[in-house]
């Protein structure tokens, strides 16, 4: 019908120069549905907010028991990054028992995830939009949730979970230290067998025929050794 339309957050209010009464108004209601954990979006049709959006976020099932987990496992810090406004970021972080950062773009996110880095941290940083692609890229690992996730968050991830499951989050960090722990063992055990052999067969001790048929043996091991690493990804699920 002619009429401009705007539907967005404060920002996109400001950049559309929205502004009087009809905007104050809105912001006190906005205001009150803030603290109570909602999001919301202003509804303008020309010059004027006539209306308002609010949405609730809701906690995925399982991610208090994730996040406890997280620090059993020697997490150190959690923050929530998002674009939400902060009243809505501290409803729901308090809900949680983390820190937050509110009213992030994606860059923010890169901002935050690089200061983190500069400051000796180690950061693992979890998303599943496209927003969260540039800071899942960026971060030592990146997890992208693989069901809800965008195709550009998951191509950025250096890990992937293929069920909207917050507990295998926990559950991926247990099997990438059992991994890096088996690694570590079949590297130590092929070493110090490679130098037993050479030194026993340096000595003579050992005749070519014993030596050539004994250098499969780390072989059969380090493959043995791995294979329990089938019995972990069967529990990571």
């Amino acid at each position: 019908a002619g009429r401009h339309l705007a539907i967005g957050n404060r920002r996109l209010l400001a950049e559309v120069g929205i502004t009087g009464p009809s905007l104050a108004a809105a912001e006190a209601q906005a205001g009150a549905l803030e603290t109570r954990g909602r999001t919301v979006f202003f509804v303008a049709a020309d010059t004027e907010v006539v209306g308002l959006v609010a949405l609730a976020d809701t906690v995925r099932p399982g991610v208090r028991e994730a996040l406890g987990e997280l620090r059993t496992l020697g997490v150190g810090e959690i923050l929530l990054l998002t674009g939400d406004s902060q009243a809505v970021a501290d409803a729901v972080a308090a809900e949680l028992g983390i820190g937050c950062r509110a009213g992030f773009l994606p860059e923010d996110k890169i901002a935050e995830v690089r200061r983190l880095q500069a400051e000796g941290r180690v950061v693992l940083f979890v998303g599943d939009g496209i927003n969260d692609a540039p800071a899942i890229a960026q971060a030592d690992v990146g997890v992208a949730m693989g069901v809800a996730g965008s195709t550009v968050a998951v191509e950025a991830a250096s890990v992937t979970l293929l069920r909207d499951d917050w507990t295998l989050v926990p559950a991926a960090i247990r099997l990438g230290r059992r991994g890096a722990r088996t690694i570590r063992q079949n590297l130590a055990f092929a070493a110090v067998y490679n130098v037993v052999g050479i030194g026993l067969a340096a000595l003579g001790l050992l005749p070519p025929v014993w030596a050539a048929a004994a250098q499969s043996l780390p072989d059969v091991a380090i493959m043995v050794n791995s294979a329990r690493l089938i019995r972990a990804r069967i529990t990571a699920r």
